[in-house]
């Protein structure tokens, strides 16, 4: 095979999911801000709005933080952006923990989003009652439940969104919002199920950093379909699959199993 490290080339991993490694650490993030422009302009297009579910951690920040600088923000009308995101932590909206509000201090204050079109997790009390009026608010605002795109990450042990291993919302198959305990956290988080994410447009994973290229390994190549220690394995369908955007560093490890990943 090619060498997986040729920049904007996709790669097939499996029937499920896909591959990018746009170059080093500011060439991916670039690579994910016009992405993110170019799948949120298309749907302004087809549909006058665009629904996209954030996510928190570095490498989201560091997306936002680009998309709202001058000469980026002004490449899509943000008052046609619909904001939600795929999980929260149970702390208070002004916590710096909090990811709608790390969202909004990485940039996306910035930008001129409509009050009204951000819809921000409510965890920090009544989780099971919130999480319900969150799913009655997907149902309402994003049309088939289908978002245009869902921003993931990965976390260290494997999860994604707050699917962390051998947890309840990992057997959920009836809901689109589920609270969900976290007993390795000593909390309780809100976050998309599988069906949620799984049927959006747009499913995109972004890891950047050596520090997750061990896990990366471990998720695409050394184990398979181990859904329960490994969340993140379960993202993504025949019908829509999910994109991993991977930087250098965070791919280091991948060409030690070229075998496993066809172009």
């Amino acid at each position: 095979m090619k060498n997986i490290h040729n920049h904007q080339q996709i790669f097939s991993i499996d029937d499920r999911r896909e591959l990018i490694i746009p170059g080093n650490l500011n060439e991916t993030i670039q690579f994910c801000v016009n992405q993110f422009l170019e799948i949120g302009n298309q749907a302004i297009r087809e549909k006058d709005f665009f629904t996209v579910a954030l996510s928190g951690g570095s490498t989201p920040s560091a997306i936002f933080k680009e998309l709202a600088k001058e000469g980026n923000r002004e490449k899509i009308d943000w008052n046609k952006v619909l904001c939600f995101w795929s999980d929260e932590r149970s702390v208070p909206p002004n916590n710096p923990e909090n990811n709608c509000y790390s969202a909004m201090q990485s940039g996306l204050n910035q930008v001129p989003l409509l009050p009204e079109h951000i819809y921000r997790m409510q965890a920090e009390k009544n989780i099971q009652q919130n999480s319900l009026f969150y799913e009655k608010l997907i149902h309402e605002k994003v049309p088939n439940n289908r978002f245009d795109l869902i921003m993931l990450g990965m976390g260290e042990d494997g999860h994604t969104a707050s699917l962390f291993p051998h947890t309840d919302a990992l057997q959920v198959s009836d809901r689109l919002v589920i609270e969900n305990e976290v007993p390795q956290k000593n909390t309780w988080r809100m976050t998309f199920t599988y069906p949620c994410i799984n049927q959006a447009h747009h499913i995109c994973i972004y890891v950047l950093g050596k520090n997750k290229a061990k896990m990366v390994r471990e998720v695409l190549i050394d184990s398979e379909n181990n859904f329960e220690n490994l969340p993140i394995q379960k993202i993504g369908t025949e019908e829509n699959k999910a994109l991993w955007i991977l930087d250098q560093e965070a791919s280091s490890l991948l060409n030690e199993h070229p075998q496993k990943i066809n172009d």
